[in-house]
């Protein structure tokens, strides 16, 4: 008889493969983010038919579904099992029934499920990917959501319960990389991209009998932060709040931006990412050369006037501050003393555009803080903004709120297309909404 260690050594070997697989995100392991991976019999050397069998990445743990016979069973074909029997048998971790594989799944909350489907390379054979009633409801890596599709959910939400029937500019459904893209959504650029396990940060207002919203919520796509995530959010956060807790009737709105600054730069110093005095950081030259830093990870603006337009009128009037030529400072959308009845927004955030990083880390004067071998894993972040109107004085919400609330609308059943689609279809419906850009070098 073959030894139930030689199943356990191969799945072990299984997930080692999976956690060295360049195209899975590793974050998934730091952070303990649960995937399973249903497989053959070469795992689990079961011999009864109609079983699956998953086995949770994040710590090799096996579990095997097994079909809940009926009595008939034990009169035609001998005693039926318990199912304490299959766990001591093929010395996997947890056994259930088949028809709970759903509930147990769901239970589980994995980022997706990861399905054997290949090609056998000798006879060109394709396997059978593994399938169940009720697979659809969670979430496979080859069809996700694309960013247009949240765009879609925004805009009938705010219209059915709203009554907005336009939005108060083009959408900025930014995930990954793109939440670096300040204006992202644009006719270039129009929330195309697939979204990735993790992605983080949206940006959308809806318009209500002309007068307008601008609204940024940066959260993870699967509900649950990584360790880097929540560096920036809560960096992001701290100059929120600081800047909600310090404007008031007679401020300057540039002392407002630079406190966001200061608080941005005081974060990530403090999480290892810049090294030095943040004074230093902040300081600038009688010509206006850019020595402040707070630019390169904030290149727009604190904010803007909010009203009948998304960007309102009155940012810089005869009689009040002009705008300034100093870099980081030259973006603001104005630079007035802060009157009672003003609404603004408040947008803080913290980017990471590769450019911006490459031009501080060949200018010596900005240079000498930053921490390279740290910065570089941020390089695909992209960016998280944390976006309150003022006139609300909404309360922020922090990250373990953030994920409490995503774990709740994981148990809402939201029907999208492409997670219901299988094998070649999901191929065909990438391609089918996928742009075919072509960039010439003339």
């Amino acid at each position: 008889m073959v030894p139930a260690e030689l199943f356990a050594l191969n799945r072990s070997r299984l997930v080692e493969r999976l956690k060295n697989n360049s195209s899975v995100d590793k974050d998934f392991w730091k952070e303990e983010m649960r995937k399973l991976a249903i497989v053959l019999m070469w795992g689990f050397s079961v011999t009864e038919p109609d079983c699956y069998g998953a086995i949770r990445v994040k710590d090799g743990a096996s579990i095997l579904f097994v079909p809940r016979l009926p009595d008939e069973y034990a009169v035609w074909l001998g005693r039926i099992a318990p199912l304490e029997s299959f766990r001591s048998r093929y010395q996997v971790d947890e056994v259930y029934y088949l028809d709970e594989i759903v509930e147990k799944l769901k239970a589980l909350q994995p980022s997706y499920l990861l399905t054997l489907n290949g090609v056998n390379s000798d006879s060109g054979k394709t396997s059978r990917e593994a399938t169940f009633e009720g697979i659809s409801h969670d979430e496979k890596s080859s069809s996700r959501m694309k960013e247009y599709q949240c765009e879609a959910i925004f805009l009938e939400y705010c219209y059915f319960h709203g009554g907005c029937r336009h939005c108060s500019y083009t959408c900025i459904c930014g995930s990954g990389p793109n939440g670096a893209v300040l204006h992202y959504g644009h006719a270039g650029a129009p929330n195309d991209k697939t979204i990735d396990d993790g992605d983080i940060l949206f940006d959308m207002g809806g318009e209500y009998y002309c007068y307008t919203s601008d609204i940024t919520c940066s959260y993870p796509a699967n509900g649950k932060f990584t360790e880097e995530q929540k560096i920036i959010y809560n960096t992001v956060l701290a100059a929120n709040r600081a800047v909600l807790a310090a404007v008031k009737p007679g401020v300057s709105w540039i002392d407002m931006h630079l406190l966001a600054n200061r608080t941005m730069l005081s974060c990530l110093k403090s999480h290892g990412l810049l090294q030095g005095d943040v004074n230093e950081m902040m300081k600038w030259t009688k010509l206006f050369k850019k020595v402040n830093l707070g630019t390169t990870f904030q290149p727009d603006g604190l904010g803007h006037f909010l009203g009948c337009d998304v960007h309102d009128v009155g940012g810089y009037l005869k009689g009040h501050p002009e705008r300034s030529g100093v870099a980081g400072l030259k973006s603001l959308r104005t630079a007035r003393t802060l009157e009672a009845g003003m609404v603004l927004t408040i947008e803080p955030g913290c980017y990471f555009i590769e450019n911006l990083l490459q031009e501080a880390l060949l200018d010596s004067k900005l240079s000498q803080f930053l921490v390279p071998e740290k910065l570089i894993k941020f390089y695909e972040f992209g960016g998280i903004r944390i976006e309150d109107d003022h006139a609300n004085w909404g309360r922020i919400a922090e990250v373990e709120e953030i994920e409490a609330i995503m774990a709740e609308g994981r148990k809402v059943d939201v029907f999208v297309p492409q997670l219901h689609l299988k094998g070649s279809q999901v191929e065909k419906w990438e391609e089918m909404t996928t742009p075919d850009v072509q960039i010439s070098d003339e």
